[in-house]
């Protein structure tokens, strides 16, 4: 059997398609705060980035002391929406397959690293009954915000596992960076929030357009059979 090997997926804009949620949430807490709304491209390049961090970031240095307050408010307005029984956002065509094909085999462990708080992983684990996948669960209220390596640092840590044996695979630079910092391989996905030049310049080694694409790229970097 071949060497074991971690392989470390981001969620939203990787395996979830959270774009509509993360955006009408987003633009009700501004609202809410009487700021004009940031254009959704300014919206979509800070998602990936702890909730503070984000907020910090789109708001400019005139109204960064609103952060923490607007940060309880997305939640606020998050955690009525599943009460409410309206957040489900859906995974990406392909995504509950490849993840169910690699937890199969005998040497991969997968593990999680997202801005999400953990009651937002676990949402998402009962949500779409993925169950005990997940070796690892990194979030945002776990490690430091992204691009530190902490998440991908902790998830090694957690594994017993080597950066080479490592992969990390997400779609904005702030995963791409995370990987680079932490000396492990960076996968990048077209489908989800940044464009693939910032990719690239960010440290993805290779960048894959669907799920179909997954597994060849993964084995190329594994050096894995993942044909059967």
């Amino acid at each position: 059997m071949s060497s074991p090997k971690l392989i470390i997926f981001d969620l939203d804009g990787t395996v979830l398609d959270s774009r509509h949620s993360i955006l009408s949430a987003m633009d009700e807490v501004f609202i809410q705060f009487s700021i004009t709304v940031p254009n959704e491209k300014k919206l979509l390049s800070a998602i990936g980035l702890s909730l503070e961090i984000a907020f910090e970031t789109l708001l400019g240095d005139k109204n960064a002391h609103y952060a923490a307050r607007m940060s309880d408010a997305y939640r606020d307005v998050i955690l009525a929406r599943r009460k409410a029984g309206t957040d489900h956002d859906r995974m990406f065509p392909g995504a509950l397959d490849t993840l169910r094909f690699l937890e199969s085999r005998d040497n991969i462990l997968l593990g999680v690293a997202t801005g999400k708080a953990l009651r937002g992983i676990h949402h998402m684990i009962k949500t779409h009954e993925l169950g005990t996948m997940f070796h690892t669960l990194q979030a945002a209220d776990t490690a430091p915000s992204k691009p530190h390596p902490g998440m991908v640092l902790q998830s090694m840590e957690l594994a017993g596992m080597s950066a080479s044996n490592t992969v990390m695979i997400g779609d904005t630079s702030f995963d791409m960076e995370m990987a680079r910092a932490a000396g492990v391989h960076a996968l990048g996905v077209s489908w989800g929030y940044h464009d693939n030049e910032l990719l690239f310049k960010s440290g993805a080694g290779q960048i894959i357009d669907s799920y179909d694409q997954m597994l060849p790229a993964l084995g190329k970097i594994l050096d894995e059979d993942f044909s059967s």
